[in-house]
């Protein structure tokens, strides 16, 4: 699988990681499928992006479609914060235009943040220690 997921309860945290090349598909397939659990309702994400080999998209439009149902899927009553880690140019843009469309949505209730490495990522989620620690291997994680 192009995205998996680990889930650390204890921080409230989903880490995911993408692999390879990633289509709008594997994208909105991540998004309804981590987000429509409602035990994850209020989380925080971190997605690191740095093996993505390729990325797929139809078009640039899709990106707006991802960040309204994203904004769609946010609990109303919750606020959270997902950082993006995307050290490499085209993943970066990426990134700052879900970051921005994200933030013109009404219904959103989560901070996003892209950056070149982890570490600020992690500064920006509040977390001082990488809690990855190899638990990013396989989707789900722990319930």
């Amino acid at each position: 699988m192009p995205i998996e997921y680990f889930v650390d309860h204890e921080r409230k945290l989903v880490l995911a990681k993408g692999r390879g090349t990633i289509t709008d598909q594997d994208v909105f397939g991540y998004q309804r499928e981590v987000w429509s659990r409602p035990d994850l309702a209020g989380y925080s994400e971190f997605i690191d992006m740095g093996e993505v080999e390729r990325i797929v998209l139809p078009s640039t439009e899709r990106v707006w479609d991802l960040a309204l149902l994203s904004a769609d899927m946010d609990p109303q009553d919750r606020a959270s914060k997902f950082a993006i880690v995307a050290p490499e140019g085209l993943l970066f843009g990426l990134g700052r235009m879900y970051e921005t469309y994200r933030s013109l949505q009404v219904r959103s209730t989560k901070q996003v943040g892209v950056f070149r490495s982890a570490e600020e990522a992690f500064a920006f989620l509040g977390i001082e220690a990488d809690p990855r620690d190899g638990s990013c291997q396989g989707k789900g994680g722990p319930s």
